[in-house]
């Protein structure tokens, strides 16, 4: 309990103190913020690794694309992928909740990383223009969009479908999509108490083409990621 406490502690006081540090760079060009993101990331391996004992496994490196656009569409369970995929992918650009943005400081750190902002289950003029603000990203930009197909973090066993606007991505981008599984909710759960001695296993998966129909790519990327959860477990 206490190795707990000290962890949920000192990461966020690492997290706020990063932020703090990296507040000139708000002024300067975007790639300098993204290396307080790539800080924060290995700011969260580094207090699982110390406080909690956490053994973190990297699959499938092999498999992450290389010089082709691409976008990530990978599980969700906990807060730790949000920080820590950003130091295995290249500053990966984020489509999130748009009650993010509005947190103090954190807020305007993901503002001017370029993440994109949606308000979930609501029609509303910036959702309207949601598609061609990711299209307008991927096409000025090297980095990769990242988006958790679940919606929300869940919990490890839960089998949620896939929501629709992964396809429709895949739809309206045409380019590859990377697909991940990480089973860090027996860890670092969404609700409940952290775990020690345990160990998060990260499994970058083959990626799939385009050329799929909607219907057709969400059954494969749904199938791909829980499958590979069901052997993780």
């Amino acid at each position: 309990m206490i190795r707990r406490s000290i962890f949920s502690i000192l990461f966020f006081i690492g997290i706020i103190f990063i932020s703090l540090i990296f507040l000139p760079s708000f002024l300067m060009p975007q790639k300098i913020v993204l290396i307080g993101g790539r800080l924060m990331g290995y700011w969260t391996g580094l207090c699982l690794k110390f406080f909690l004992s956490t053994k973190i496994i990297i699959k499938g490196k092999e498999n992450i694309v290389n010089n082709e656009k691409y976008f990530i569409a990978s599980s969700h369970q906990s807060m730790f992928e949000t920080f820590y995929l950003q130091t295995i992918f290249n500053s990966p650009i984020f489509i999130l909740k748009k009650e993010l943005l509005i947190i103090p400081i954190f807020g305007w750190y993901l503002k001017k990383i370029g993440s994109i902002s949606i308000k979930r289950n609501k029609v509303t003029k910036d959702n309207l223009g949601f598609f061609d603000n990711i299209i307008k990203q991927i096409t000025l930009s090297k980095r990769p969009l990242i988006i958790f197909p679940q919606g929300t973090r869940v919990l490890p066993n839960e089998r949620p479908p896939f929501k629709k606007g992964v396809a429709r991505i895949y739809e309206e981008l045409k380019i590859i999509c990377q697909p991940v599984a990480i089973n860090s909710g027996y860890v670092w759960p969404k609700k409940g108490v952290k775990q020690s001695h345990k160990t998060i296993t990260i499994s970058i998966l083959k990626p799939i083409p385009t050329g799929l129909s909607k219907d057709e790519f969400i059954k494969v990327l749904e199938n791909n990621i829980y499958s590979e959860l069901n052997l993780l477990n």
